[in-house]
């Protein structure tokens, strides 16, 4: 198993690096050229956020507590694929836009890009911790190693990768990853339902477990309101979604890439569930005496499939994670350097903003590392990225998008006025999700900051 993993970690590796020979300027490095086809666009939309959150943390949730635990994801977030393929991409890619920062520049201003670009960044940092923790998780378990030692082994060979290729090799390796996971999920839900069936799985199962709706209170239908657009609204106005967008071939792709990527995303990731569920049979006491229960999966496939099934799932899960990991290292790291940094140099060259553009990835994978050692709960850790991105971003770019009042003094205003609103709200711990009070706060201040401004106006 621990050669296979070299193996396997070697292989994608050297698919990266080869990848790297395709960049030539910034727009290859940050959007592959604009030349995806759509089998590579889907892929790498779908890996996206198909990794350790899908894998290892919904369904540790699942299996503790039901169908209405994982609203966030999978379904939140194959909603935030659907609808960024029905209302989002289009518009988007007319504008060729280097990153996401220069939308709000272009609409806004350089002071709203400038803000923008500090959230997005910080959307992102919690999103690659998590991707750090789960790698760590994984190589604990099938080599022994520490789990210091494995996020850290995880950080250095997916920040050296996407260093070198950008996102011609974070595509390319991503359409690879996606064969491993479909074929490794496959394979190994079909080992574990030839041991126990469907029907005993799910007689099993505690009354109440497949429970999709909330109880008929206000603050319960007020949460699950939260966790269906945490991701599925906040991810809207993400840098990795962008990226994919805009390096497709043609807007026609992008918004094909899109619906099916969202598609894929809800069918593939049933396989992690019915698992932990068929866990929840063969192990029944594990939640009980299990420090981690991120490790459900993992403990499942290692004690109860064979050496090939294994391969095939532990690869899947590697897959997974590295994919993952890649896109949300480039995104904050393209921000960074295209709208934090540039900005503030006299004439910049395009291999200067190349060079800048690579050492913002060190400086992303660096400070992702620090949250990574510092914090354990990948379910936590997605959750967190996602919420700043709901309440800060996504009200600005969808009055930017859609309506023609929308101002500069509008947008910074949504921006401070969500992001502060959300985190006094999470000191008092409400009943109510806190991002519900930051969303609010940013629709009240983009409406009335664009409306008094526009009055004001000479």
């Amino acid at each position: 198993m621990v050669v296979f993993v070299i193996i396997y970690l070697g292989i994608t590796l050297l698919v990266g690096l080869l990848a790297a020979r395709m960049v030539h300027n910034t727009e290859d490095y940050l959007l592959a050229g604009r030349r995806l086809p759509l089998y590579i666009a889907t892929a790498t939309l779908f890996a996206t956020w198909f990794g350790s959150e899908t894998i290892l943390g919904a369904a540790s949730e699942f299996a503790e507590g039901g169908l209405i635990a994982v609203v966030r994801d999978p379904f939140g977030a194959a909603l935030c694929l659907l609808l960024v393929g029905l209302f989002f991409a289009r518009p988007l890619y007319r504008m060729k836009l280097l990153t996401f920062g220069d939308f709000y520049r272009r609409r806004y201003g350089n002071l709203t890009e400038f803000l923008a670009g500090i959230c997005i960044m910080l959307t992102y940092l919690a999103w690659i911790a998590a991707q750090m923790v789960a790698f760590g998780v994984v190589a604990a378990s099938l080599t022994g190693v520490g789990l210091v030692q494995g996020i850290i082994l995880g950080c250095l060979l997916v920040t050296l990768y996407t260093f070198i290729g950008g996102m011609w090799s974070v595509s390319i390796t991503d359409f690879m990853q996606l064969i491993f996971i479909v074929a490794g999920l496959i394979v190994a839900g079909l080992e574990i339902f030839s041991i126990v069936s469907f029907r005993e799985v799910f007689a099993n199962a505690p009354e109440g477990f497949f429970r999709f709706y909330p109880e008929p209170n206000a603050v319960d239908g007020l949460n699950y309101f939260a966790a269906w657009i945490t991701i599925g609204l906040g991810s809207i106005a993400g840098q990795d979604i962008f990226q994919r967008v805009m390096a497709s071939r043609s807007e026609k792709v992008a918004v094909r890439a899109s619906l099916i990527a969202g598609t894929m995303y809800l069918t593939v990731a049933m396989i992690p569930l019915l698992l932990a569920l068929a866990a929840r049979t063969l192990m029944p006491d594990f939640l009980n005496i299990a420090d981690d229960s991120q490790m459900i999966i993992p403990a499942l496939i290692s004690g109860f499939t064979s050496p090939v099934v294994q391969v095939f799932l532990f690869g899947a899960l590697l897959s997974a994670i590295l994919s993952t990991a890649s896109s949300a290292l480039l995104a904050p790291a393209a921000v960074l350097g295209e709208n934090i940094i540039r900005p503030r140099m006299k004439k910049v060259t395009d291999r200067q903003l190349l060079r800048i553009s690579r050492l913002s990835v060190l400086v992303v994978s660096a400070i992702a590392l620090f949250m990574a050692l510092r914090r354990g709960n990948i379910y936590e850790l997605v959750g967190e990225a996602a919420s700043v991105g709901l309440v800060s971003l996504f009200v600005p770019l969808v009055a930017g998008l859609f309506w023609g009042k929308a101002t500069s003094t509008g947008a910074m205003a949504s921006i401070v006025s969500g992001l502060v609103v959300w985190l006094l709200a999470s000191l008092f711990s409400p009943a109510v999700e806190p991002i519900l009070f930051g969303l609010a706060a940013s629709a009240i201040a983009m409406i009335a900051g664009s409306l008094l401004s526009r009055k004001n106006r000479p």
